[in-house]
This record gives C-alpha cells, structure tokens and sequence, in this order.
C-alpha cells in the first residue's frame, strides 16, 4: 500500500459485485440475482436479519441508483414465488425489498467511481500496514485498487492510497450533509427521467391504439412515487401503512 500520483486512467471499470454473501444468504442472492436483472434491476446486497422473527432482506436499485416504493413493490411481487418454489431458508421469514439508503453499502468497483469525492468506511479481510479499517474521501477505482484519501496520522498525515478491492470485505458511505444533498439531487434527476421515459411510451401506446398499463408480456408499467423505501418502511405487527414495501410471509 503506498501513495498514488498523477493522473488517473480512463478504463473500464467493473459492475460486478466484488461483495459475495456466504452460507444461506448466498442461496437467496443467487436466486434473486437473475429475477431482478430480468426486471432491469441490480442486486446489492442478500441478507438474513433476526430479532423478532427472521427477516430476508433483498437490497436492490436499478442502474442508476434509484429504487422507489412501487420497485419494491413490483421485486417483492416477483421474488416471493421464486422463493416459495425453491424454499430456500427453513422455517418462517419474512421477505423485506429495499433501496440501499443513502450511506449505502458499496459492493461493485463501479461504487467508488459513482461516489467519488464521498467520505467512506472500509474494513479489510486482513491487515494491512497494521491496519484493518480506514475512512476518507473516495477518489476512484483503479488498476484493481480503490483509491482513497485518509489520514494516516501526525507522522504520515493524509495520503491518497490505494487499498486492493481483493482485499476489501465491507464498504460503505458515511452519511454526511454533502452525501445527503447529492442523493436527493441524484434521486430526483433519476426520476424525471423516469417519468420522461413514461410519457414517451405512453405517446406512444396512444399512437399505436395500445395501453401503457399493459406491457408485451402481460406484466403491469409500474410508476414511480418519488419515495424510496428506506424513508418509508415502517414495522407494524399484522398492518401495512400507505406506500410501505411490502412484506411476504412464509411458514412451515
């Protein structure tokens, strides 16, 4: 690990997730994974949560990030069937559809072109240097490495460096008003084009004498709310509030 100069070269960085789930949440994701590419969705995270009860959280977003009530809505609608059929954690669960959050994990080399210039945390599977986590400023991806800019002490003071994303077992934002302001911007600018996109069609659908509520293969043109779910689950024993992602049951 040492510090990195000049400028960065413009290469194609990679939108595979470098994050793998173990064990039963890796049964769930790999399950999840091609339903929610056939939806035009991306998979972040699979994970098994416990409490009152035993949660299976699929954490999702379409290419650009964004990820609203009814994409919840419509990803919970297509995985449960799947997981029915399959039956791929035993006992009773509840199957829970969100949005990464704004001090969201990063899991694709990609993430950390996404956020550069963000403050991240990132825990290595070993040490290096003598140390396991580090926190700073994203500056990229490159060459196999996450480039970021920490503070490595009074002796060292802050460098930019480069960390081996082989190496890397979690990542994630800190939230920050700056990471706050520009995940609303980026939210909002995603759905007008959604909402672009939609009014295209549904010219369109009208033109050709056709209906924007039917797509080719049956399925239903889902529209977004300009909410995402993690602003809007609520946990409320035997009721769904208004809007909130939807929650399957499974027993024994």
């Amino acid at each position: 690990m040492g510090s990195v100069s000049g400028p960065m070269a413009e290469t194609r960085v990679s939108d595979e997730r470098f994050i793998r789930e173990t064990g039963a949440a890796a049964a769930i994701a790999d399950l999840a994974e091609p339903v929610l590419e056939s939806l035009g969705f991306r998979l972040v995270l699979a994970r098994i949560l416990s409490g009152q009860g035993t949660i299976v959280e699929i954490m999702a977003e379409r290419p650009d990030g964004s990820m609203t009530i009814d994409d919840c809505r419509a990803v919970s609608l297509a995985l449960s069937p799947i997981f029915d059929v399959h039956d791929p954690l035993p006992g009773s669960y509840r199957l829970q559809v969100s949005s990464p959050g704004i001090d969201r994990p990063l899991v694709r080399p990609i993430d950390f072109d996404t956020w550069a210039g963000f403050e991240a945390k990132i825990e290595l599977k070993e040490l290096v240097d003598n140390r396991r986590r580090f926190r700073g400023v994203i500056e990229g991806f490159e060459d196999g490495e996450v480039r970021i800019e920490v503070d490595l002490g009074k002796d060292q003071g802050v460098k930019l460096i480069g960390l081996p994303i082989s190496l890397i077992g979690e990542a994630k934002l800190v939230l920050t008003d700056d990471l706050v302001r520009e995940s609303l911007r980026r939210t909002k600018r995603a759905l007008s084009e959604l909402e672009e996109a939609q009014a295209i069609a549904s010219a369109e659908a009208n033109a050709a004498g056709g209906s924007l509520d039917e797509t080719d293969d049956g399925g239903t043109a889902i529209e977004a709310r300009g909410e995402t779910a993690s602003r809007r689950m609520r946990e409320k024993r035997g009721k769904r509030r208004p809007g909130r992602a939807p929650e399957s049951k499974r027993k024994n």
